[in-house]
């Protein structure tokens, strides 16, 4: 067959396949998500192996700070680390406060500094508030006039309404506690009207409890208690409500939790579960729980700490051990993807 000038279609034909197959590559086409996993951390130097440390996210220094801890032999630290995106690094502290575990560390805005509360050594319950500034890079112990009485366990946060370390629960020298405080500074005060008031989550320790800035409140789930009615979801906004999700968690506790701004929700790993650690990835939608399939996961382990590394940009797990197996971890990992 011929065209009009009497020259073949084909050698055309041709000449635009060859163009195509030229351009193909170039074309522009929607990629999709990135797969959700989480993926260990080749740092220069790992944290140590422990567990039941404080730690959080300071924005002063731009760095991830943790604080104490045991490890497999039972020795109790009292020794600061600090992760730079990159790495762990341990701090020469002139003061440290002493050795412990189970401390609440939250950051609060309104002084620009972390607030650490409470813990234990041994059987001793502790309640002495010490505050870590990220400019010096040192701690200092404050003398309130009030403090609450000595816990191991608590749940800390940064209040999303007023900005000041916040913390609920725990565990005393009996019993758990339902009570929420706040730090104002220089002093604690009760939040909430009364320690024994009707509206509040049912007394526990070792529970979640993630700042939620997509629905300015905080989350709280889980924990231990005396009597294990802690398998249900409240939030705060300076009040606290319980949730009605359709699904959600089993009963875990000694687990942590963080925001993930990719996907816009407050995301929880692992976790003990009757005697059993986890290594589930959990993410609450504002209403409801859901859980995630991410590619890989770390192994699964309690007392350990999930930091969203704003400077570096990394939702981060470290540290924890696995009740079973009696394994002290090392390792840091970061979730990626959607």
């Amino acid at each position: 067959m011929l065209s009009r000038n009497g020259n073949s279609l084909f050698p055309r034909l041709g000449l635009v396949i060859a163009f195509a197959v030229l351009i193909a590559p170039t074309l522009s086409f929607a990629a999709g998500p990135e797969p959700l996993t989480w993926t260990q951390l080749q740092t220069a130097a790992n944290f140590p192996a422990r567990a039941g440390f404080a730690a959080a996210y300071d924005p002063v220094s731009k760095r991830v700070v943790a604080f104490g801890g045991y490890d497999a032999s039972g020795v109790i630290y009292n020794d600061t680390w600090v992760f730079d995106g990159a790495s762990w690094q341990q701090l020469t502290i002139a003061t440290p406060p002493s050795a412990r575990f189970g401390s609440a560390i939250a950051y609060d805005r309104t002084i620009k500094k972390l607030v650490m509360f409470g813990g234990a050594f041994g059987l001793s319950r502790l309640n002495d508030t010490w505050l870590f500034d990220g400019a010096t890079l040192q701690w200092t112990q404050a003398h309130p006039q009030h403090t609450p009485p000595q816990r191991v366990h608590p749940m800390p946060f940064t209040d999303p309404i007023d900005g000041h370390a916040d913390m609920f629960g725990g565990q005393g020298r009996q019993f758990y506690s339902r009570s929420t405080y706040k730090w104002i500074g220089t002093d604690w005060i009760l939040a909430t009207p009364s320690p024994f008031v009707i509206n509040s989550p049912y007394p526990r320790a070792g529970g979640i409890s993630v700042v939620d800035p997509a629905h300015k409140n905080v989350l709280l789930f889980g924990g231990i208690s005396d009597n294990w009615v802690t398998q249900n979801t409240w939030t705060w906004d300076g009040k606290w409500a319980q949730q009605a999700p359709s699904t959600q968690p089993d009963n875990l506790y000694f687990t942590t939790g963080a925001f993930y701004p990719t996907l816009h929700k407050a995301v929880v790993f692992g976790g003990g579960n009757g005697g059993v650690d986890e290594d589930g990835t959990w993410a609450w939608t504002g209403g409801n729980w859901t859980l995630l399939a991410p590619i890989a996961s770390p192994p699964a382990r309690e007392q350990f700490s999930t930091v969203w590394d704003a400077a570096s940009g990394q939702l981060l797990i470290f540290g924890g051990t696995n009740f079973t197996t009696g394994e002290f971890f090392s390792d840091t990992w970061v979730l990626s993807g959607k």
